[in-house]
């Protein structure tokens, strides 16, 4: 008898003539750690990868002792070797094995269901039609495991700890059976497997098909709502070095109020290191202006994600999606808005997601840009506004300006509940219900600006594939959905450790605006903001008053991080009035005298 036959054959006598007091111990043993593993997925995988490990560490064994005993001894050993090869790539790199466990279950149930297909066809016997149906169904499923592998993870690490679950209960039943002298035997009976032929049997596999491709249309859908990048977006061969150069521009109408006109324009910038780079953006003007220069609004968005894909220029709410304010009063009151994507939205990345300079470069790069289209007339008053990572590249912007750009002055700079903190941000994330997705946006975007960050040291092996999948995703478009779905599935830790020390904290503490700020400065608090915390902007507004700001500070009660700028919300006619007031050289209110 082959090796792994006597291991099946021993655990099937071990189960026969166990003592039940020992099958108990081992049931309650099983319930209790699938229903930990079942509330903890991360934890399930992990557990997950050491048995696929162990698994093949025992079929390399295997398959070695018999090569010894085999004709076909080179062949046999060839087979053990590639199993352990296959056992510490699996330890070592957990991260992309259990990133590759979603693609093998996925093609294996794709290839699984398609050889049934064919041997129904082929053959006969009872209920072929219900097993068509089924086989058709796996087929689908695996096509979905293929095209959500975060959620295919998490999926088989939640069945994973639910089978364990169910092993456990099955085993104290029997040990129960046993102890009273009954039959241990959980076999169905006959009547139930009657029940469970013809036509039911065909209606739960035509259900469990019009289910599966009901997610399959949805999948579908969600794909193809999902923005590209196009030919726009590329660069010309020849390309100016110097920043703020309009290389194209072209009439842009999505989502563009009826008495108003705008442009996506393409412009070079540079990027966080100071290579020269391009970022993308809108110029939106009222369709009459009055006469003259028009002061100039540079909106900062906040987030949208971190894929090249997120760009406001792409999506189908192209404002809104940053949650900007009052664009009906912007374009009546003659005001001249320049909205850039940031770098690596829409352009190539990557995109410097809460990097101060790069974020900063790019909004004061886009108003230089604005100046070179001929169809407005901007003047060289310039407020800017930011919310949330917006807020955060608002503070930047005023930070290096006179540095950066002295040829764009600021007459006042808005920022909306900006992360002016990075450290108390991310420290929150594990806090916030879908932290872990604007996590994967920081880690993802740190990671391929600073070298010395890695993605694989700070993100656990079990939530590698996950943080990916958030990462490919824009924050306002419907696939959002399926991350926030893993999200909530998940519930657990993504970091490996603290994300504020080391090498990360390092870079986060250089990219928060700490530096002194020339123009008069607006921030904008929600007290019920729950991502960015009161208590933390406070501190931030105390410490800018001691680095000289002038600043304006405002909180508003009920309001959280998006209700702050939403319609309706008491700081729109504040900020109107506020930007106003910059604009015909008011002097500002300043909180820190």
């Amino acid at each position: 008898m082959l090796p792994k036959k006597r291991i099946l054959s021993g655990l099937r006598q071990w189960d026969q003539q166990a003592p039940w007091w020992l099958t108990l111990f081992l049931g309650l043993a099983c319930v209790g750690f699938g229903a930990v593993i079942v509330s903890r997925p991360f934890t399930s995988l992990l557990m997950l990868r050491l048995l696929i490990v162990v698994l093949l560490a025992v079929s390399s064994a295997a398959d070695l002792v018999w090569a010894s005993r085999s004709q076909s001894r080179r062949w046999t050993a060839v087979a053990g070797s590639g199993w352990l090869s296959a056992a510490l790539a699996v330890y070592l790199y957990p991260g992309l094995a259990l990133g590759a466990l979603a693609a093998v279950v996925g093609v294996a149930l794709v290839v699984g269901g398609l050889v049934r297909v064919l041997v129904v066809l082929r053959g006969g016997g009872e209920d072929r039609v219900a097993q068509l149906l089924g086989a058709l169904t796996v087929v689908v499923f695996g096509a979905l495991a293929l095209v959500w592998r975060d959620v295919t993870l998490l999926a088989i690490a939640v069945g994973f700890g639910a089978r364990t679950l169910l092993f456990g209960c099955v085993q104290v039943v029997k040990a129960w059976r046993a102890a009273r002298g009954g039959r241990t035997e959980l076999s169905e009976p006959p009547s139930c497997r009657r029940r469970l032929r013809g036509r039911p049997r065909t209606a739960a596999m035509a259900c469990s098909l019009v289910v599966a491709l009901g997610l399959l249309a949805v999948s579908i859908t969600l794909h193809r709502a999902s923005p590209t990048p196009d030919a726009f977006y590329r660069p010309p061969p020849s390309v100016p070095a110097a920043p703020g150069a309009l290389l194209r521009s072209e009439p842009f109408t999505q989502a563009v109020p009826k008495n108003a006109r705008a442009w996506r324009i393409l412009y070079t910038t540079t990027r966080e290191d100071s290579v020269p780079a391009v970022a993308s953006g809108i110029v939106l003007t009222a369709r009459n202006p009055p006469a003259g220069l028009h002061p100039v609004i540079a909106w900062a968005h906040g987030t949208t994600g971190e894929s090249s894909s997120c760009a406001p220029t792409l999506l189908q709410k192209p404002f809104a999606a940053g949650a900007l304010p009052a664009l009906d009063q912007i374009i009546a009151n003659g005001w001249t808005l320049v909205a850039t994507d940031y770098t690596g939205l829409g352009t190539a990345g990557p995109h410097p997601y809460l990097i101060g300079q790069g974020e900063a470069r790019s909004v004061l790069d886009a108003v230089r840009a604005a100046r070179h289209l001929a169809e407005v007339h901007v003047s060289h008053q310039t407020v800017v506004w930011g919310h949330s990572q917006g807020g955060h590249a608002a503070l930047w912007t005023g930070q290096i300006q006179p540095a950066y750009a002295p040829d764009v002055p600021l007459a006042g700079v808005a920022a909306l509940a900006p992360a002016s903190d990075l450290i108390g941000l991310v420290a929150n994330l594990n806090t916030v219900p879908g932290g872990s997705v604007f996590a994967s946006y920081v880690v993802t975007a740190y990671s391929q600006t600073y070298p010395e960050v890695s993605f694989n040291r700070l993100i656990r092996p079990e939530a590698q594939a996950q943080v990916r999948g958030y990462a490919g995703r824009c924050l306002s478009e419907p696939e959002m959905l399926i991350s926030i779905m893993s999200s909530l599935m998940s519930g657990e830790r993504i970091f490996r450790g603290d994300p504020t020390r080391g090498t990360t904290g390092a870079r986060l503490r250089q990219n928060t605006p700490t530096g002194y700020i020339q123009a008069p400065l607006l921030i904008a608090q929600g007290e019920s903001d729950g991502l960015i915390l009161p208590t933390v902007q406070r501190a931030f507004v105390q410490h800018a008053c001691q680095t000289g700001d002038t600043i304006d500070y405002r909180t508003y009660p009920g309001r959280n991080h998006v209700g702050v700028v939403a319609p309706g919300s008491p700081l729109i006619p504040e900020l109107l009035r506020w930007t106003q007031d910059r604009a015909n050289g008011a002097s500002p209110h300043n909180i820190c005298k």
